[in-house]
């Protein structure tokens, strides 16, 4: 048990992750209203069980410049904390999902390739290569966003939040199909719905990017698809996409006629995503499908023409070590994709995985800087660039997931929905829609993850969005 005292909890967003990103999984207690200094200083004071892991007061700025007193206060606790450990956290005090936006940022201000490597280091305490990631793929999606920029228009999410399973360590918005495919009929009229309305609120704005994801929207039946495509057609004008992604995701989802109609209606990347080219693996964490079938898989989605395939992998799979993860690599290698997504496990509230972990302990969760390198390696080995990096709370070794392309097949949505350059509605169940007046107005709205209470709801959250976009009709 970690104990965290401070004289306030103004920070406690702050201090908490970076606490957990050098103890993953233990339970911090948290109290205010400690003084350890002089009046107007921050007072912290924490300990594991009985022993003192930091102890420091520093003047209290925040009423100032709180972004100033944050990094220095996040700087002072992670040299304590590391100091402890022995421990170097590659991201050094960032705990957010967007460290690229930094240096994206910073590269706009005005400052070359190597200050603003320099600036992280220094100011973040972030690694000599992860710092130099971040800045490459900055100068990637900088052309990207100011081509999408020109366009001034919009991008648009659709989730079907049904799978054949649910994977151990899912929490994204997944409902087996085999309790709910008599409900499907009814989930897509709710969509059609949404789509109208989204349809309205969006007069005369182009849309650049479509992606449908879930969930497994390949789970749909053939008719169920078309119906689906049906609704976009008449809904949305798809003359100036630049993109229109279809995550197929599970290869026991996908067959020849699926594929077929999803190219038919103008879907041009897909996703088959193996998570691991381990049969033992795949078995343990609830997926259905064997090597076998994302191998199948695909060359079918070859063979109906897509030439934009993506395939995501994950390291620090419970079990899997550097033999399993080159194993991986090497089947994947073979393939050939044209987008490599590499995850690093995140082990999150709403999945199977954090329920199970006295089971599995965090010493199953193996992925290390050593596995992250060799995966960056086998991507470009494949001819391969970053593009596009994210990270998420309680990831496997406090790393990230990173999206690897071929050039000209950079995934425009995963840019897009990361660096929050323009509105971007969602439709569905556990869906979330942004709306981005300006880079520091940006305005968020979910929708309920259980699909019952999203077809209850459906006119309520309609409402909703419409308020959100208010006065943005034919802007």
């Amino acid at each position: 048990m970690i104990r965290l005292e401070m004289s306030h909890d103004g920070f406690i967003n702050d201090i908490h992750p970076l606490i957990l990103a050098f103890f993953p999984g233990e339970e911090i207690d948290v109290s205010s209203g400690l003084s350890i200094g002089d009046t107007g200083d921050f007072c912290l004071h924490i300990t594991r069980d009985g022993e003192v892991l930091s102890e420091f007061a520093i003047r209290d700025t925040s009423d100032k410049d709180r972004i100033l007193m944050k990094n220095v206060l996040k700087c002072r606790l992670y040299e304590d904390l590391s100091s402890f450990t022995g421990i170097s956290l590659p991201w050094g005090t960032l705990t957010g999902i967007r460290p690229v936006r930094l240096a994206l940022d910073h590269i706009k201000n005005g400052f070359s390739n190597e200050e603003t490597v320099r600036w992280m280091e220094d100011h973040y305490l972030v690694s000599r290569e992860k710092a130099c990631l971040s800045v490459d793929i900055a100068d990637k999606e900088l052309g990207i966003i100011r081509e999408v920029n020109s366009l001034k228009g919009f991008s648009l999410y659709i989730g079907i939040p049904f799978c054949p399973t649910t994977c151990l360590y899912c929490s994204f918005p997944s409902n087996a199909i085999s309790r709910w495919r008599n409900r499907v009929p009814e989930y897509l009229s709710c969509v059609e719905k949404e789509a109208a309305e989204v349809k309205e609120l969006f007069r005369g704005q182009k849309l650049i990017s479509l992606y449908i994801g879930g969930g497994t929207p390949t789970t749909l039946g053939p008719e169920e698809l078309k119906r689906l495509f049906f609704i976009i057609r008449n809904s949305f004008d798809l003359s100036d996409l630049k993109e229109f992604t279809v995550e197929a995701g599970r290869p026991d989802s996908i067959t020849p006629e699926k594929l077929r109609i999803i190219r038919e209606n103008g879907g041009d990347r897909i996703s088959v995503n193996p998570q691991t080219m381990n049969d033992k693996t795949l078995r343990l964490i609830g997926r259905n499908h064997s090597v076998e079938d994302t191998v199948r898989a695909f060359f079918e989605a070859r063979d109906a023409g897509f030439d934009n395939i993506n395939m995501d992998i994950i390291l620090g799979l419970p079990g899997e070590g550097e033999k399993e993860v080159s194993h991986t690599l090497s089947e994947i290698a073979s393939l050939g994709p044209d987008d490599l997504t590499i995850h690093s496990l995140a082990v999150k509230k709403g999945s199977r995985l954090k329920a199970e972990m006295e089971k599995y302990g965090y010493d199953s969760l193996n992925n290390t800087d050593e596995l992250m390198k060799l995966a960056g390696e086998a991507a470009r080995g494949m001819g391969l660039s970053p593009y596009y990096l994210y990270r998420q709370k309680n990831m496997s070794g406090n790393f990230e997931n990173t999206g690897w392309a071929r050039p000209g097949r950079e995934g425009i949505y995963n840019i897009l929905m990361m660096e929050e350059v323009h509105s971007i509605p969602a439709i569905g169940a556990g869906t979330v829609t942004k709306y981005v007046k300006d880079p520091k107005d940006i305005r968020r709205i979910g929708e309920p993850k259980d699909v019952n209470q999203y077809i209850e709801r459906i006119d309520e959250l309609i409402s909703k969005k419409r308020e959100l976009y208010k006065g943005q009709r034919g802007g």
